[in-house]
C-alpha cells in the first residue's frame, strides 16, 4: 500500500513538474479564459442571474476540455511502456486523476474571478456557490480524464470523446445548474441530496476508471 501511494505521487509529481516547467497548458487556457469572457462582456455586458449561470458551466466545460483531454495524448508509446515498467494501471490512472482535479481546481478559481471582474457577481451565497465551483471542476476533470485516456488508447479518436462524454457529462452539468441556482437566491436552500448524488457520482468514475483503464493498459 505504501508503496503504492509512493508511485502515484511520483507519477502526480512528474506531470506537476512538467506542467511548471513548460507552462504551455496553464496560459493557453488563461489565454481562453480571459478572452472569451471578455467577449461575453463586450456582447451582453451585465448579464442576467439565469443567465450569468449557463454561462459559467458552458465556459467550465470547455475549459475542462482543453485542460483535460490532452493529458494521455501527449504521452508517447515510448513513455507508456516506460510507465508499464514501473507502474501499474491503477497507480497510473489514479496519479492522472490526481493532478487533473488539481488543475482544474486552479483553472475554476481562476474562471471564478475573472467572470466576477468583468461580468458582475449576482451569487448571493458567494461560499456556497465557490464550493460548487470546485465541486463542479472536480466532477469534469474526472470525466474527462476517463474519456481521455480512451480516447488516446483509440488511436486517438477524439470522436470516441464526443460520442461517450454526452451521456455522462450532461447529468452532471444539469446537476450542476440545479444546485448553483439555489446560490443566487436567499430564499432558496442547496438540496444536500444533490450534493451527495453528484459526490456519488464522481465515485463511481473513479471506480470506473480504476477497473476498466487496466483493459487499456494492456494495449
Amino acid at each position: 500500500m505504501v508503496q503504492s501511494l509512493k508511485i502515484i505521487y511520483a507519477l502526480f509529481n512528474k506531470d506537476l513538474l512538467l506542467e511548471i516547467r513548460q507552462q504551455y497548458t496553464f496560459y493557453g487556457i488563461l489565454l481562453y479564459i480571459g478572452s472569451t469572457i471578455f467577449v461575453l462582456f463586450m456582447a451582453v455586458e451585465v448579464p442576467e442571474s439565469d443567465i450569468w449561470n449557463g454561462l459559467f458551466w458552458v465556459i467550465q466545460l470547455f475549459i475542462s476540455i482543453n485542460a483535460v483531454a490532452k493529458s494521455f495524448l501527449q504521452e508517447n508509446r515510448g513513455r507508456m511502456l516506460y510507465y508499464y515498467s514501473i507502474a501499474g494501471p491503477a497507480q497510473f490512472m489514479l496519479a492522472k486523476l490526481f493532478f487533473n482535479s488539481l488543475l482544474m481546481l486552479v483553472m475554476s478559481v481562476l474562471s471564478l474571478g475573472l467572470f466576477s471582474l468583468f461580468l458582475g457577481n449576482p451569487v448571493e451565497k458567494l461560499g456556497a456557490f465557490i464550493g460548487l465551483v470546485l465541486l463542479g471542476g472536480w466532477s469534469l476533470s474526472l470525466v474527462f480524464t476517463f474519456l481521455a485516456a480512451i480516447a488516446a488508447k483509440a488511436q486517438q479518436n477524439a470522436a470516441i470523446m464526443a460520442i461517450l462524454g454526452f451521456p455522462l457529462i450532461i447529468p452532471q452539468l444539469l446537476l450542476l445548474m440545479r444546485l448553483s441556482k439555489a446560490a443566487f437566491n436567499n430564499m432558496m436552500t442547496i438540496p444536500v441530496e444533490t450534493v451527495l448524488l453528484l459526490i456519488a457520482l464522481d465515485a463511481m468514475v473513479i471506480v470506473l476508471s480504476v477497473i476498466l483503464f487496466p483493459f487499456l493498459w494492456k494495449d
